[in-house]
């Protein structure tokens, strides 16, 4: 099975994205056969907002970090961390992952379909192995936001060689479904609470990507924890702490 086949099951494929190498851990220890990676926690995790080309080396580090894990895994690389194409394509060359996922917005703003088509096509070049997810961020963003636009930013992606296309932001069935139709490449979005995975696959969704929620909400939990304490009541329970070193010391051992 290679990550992009993972993608032709009869339900879309749950990509749960880690921001560090315990929460990697976990995600492999429950199951799940690819992670990814994501951005805002990651940066987050550093003090830095989201966006703004402050993880580069904190995600690539972050991939070399992952690389043995015997799972897929697909990195949140913003925008490439560059305009230009060749050093974006470099960058990717230098991660050694199974895919990347590239957006076409810039510090909170959209860029040119053609600038960012010629990064995917850049990437696809100099790694023609890597599943390059390239994300739309109309709907994000909220600008240009509508169906057309998007639908014409897909067709440009993918003519420039992108093996996904995702759209977070649109949560509509029938938006879904438009997408899914007209796209010719698996079309990925984060979750939709009030649709589920088999509602998702029956709209011709082949992806959901879990983005930052599972980061933030580790946090509240962490603060559910600390509060229960404080307030006179029981904490919530969680894995052991020696289950959580095994983990650890089996990860260093290499296996």
């Amino acid at each position: 099975m290679t990550f992009r086949e993972l993608h032709d099951g009869a339900l879309p494929l749950l990509l749960p994205n880690a921001w560090d190498v315990s929460s990697a851990i976990a995600f492999f220890e429950a199951g799940f056969p690819a992670v990814g990676t994501t951005s805002f926690g990651v940066a987050a995790a550093g003090g830095l907002p989201d966006g703004r080309g402050n993880t580069r080396d904190a995600t690539r580090a972050l991939a070399h970090a992952l690389a043995p894990l015997p799972v897929f895994i697909s990195v949140d690389v913003e925008d490439g961390y560059s305009d230009d194409p060749d050093e974006v394509a470099e960058y990717v060359a230098s991660l050694g992952v199974a895919g990347v996922n590239i957006e076409d917005s810039t510090d909170g703003r959209l860029i040119e379909p053609s600038a960012h088509a010629a990064k995917v096509a850049a990437v696809k070049a100099r790694n023609p192995d890597v599943y390059v997810n390239a994300r739309a961020d109309n709907y994000w963003v909220r600008q240009d936001a509508t169906l057309s636009a998007v639908l014409e930013r897909a067709a440009a992606y993918v003519e420039a060689g992108a093996d996904g296309f995702f759209v977070p932001g649109v949560t509509k069935p029938a938006e879904l479904r438009e997408l899914a139709v007209n796209v010719p490449v698996p079309v990925n979005v984060l979750v939709i609470p009030e649709l589920t995975l088999p509602h998702l696959a029956d709209l011709g969704i082949r992806r959901v990507s879990t983005g930052s929620l599972p980061y933030r909400a580790a946090l509240d939990a962490a603060v559910a924890v600390a509060t229960a304490v404080r307030d006179g009541q029981a904490p919530p329970t969680a894995t052991p702490y020696p289950v959580h070193q095994e983990r650890l010391l089996k990860y260093t051992r290499g296996g």
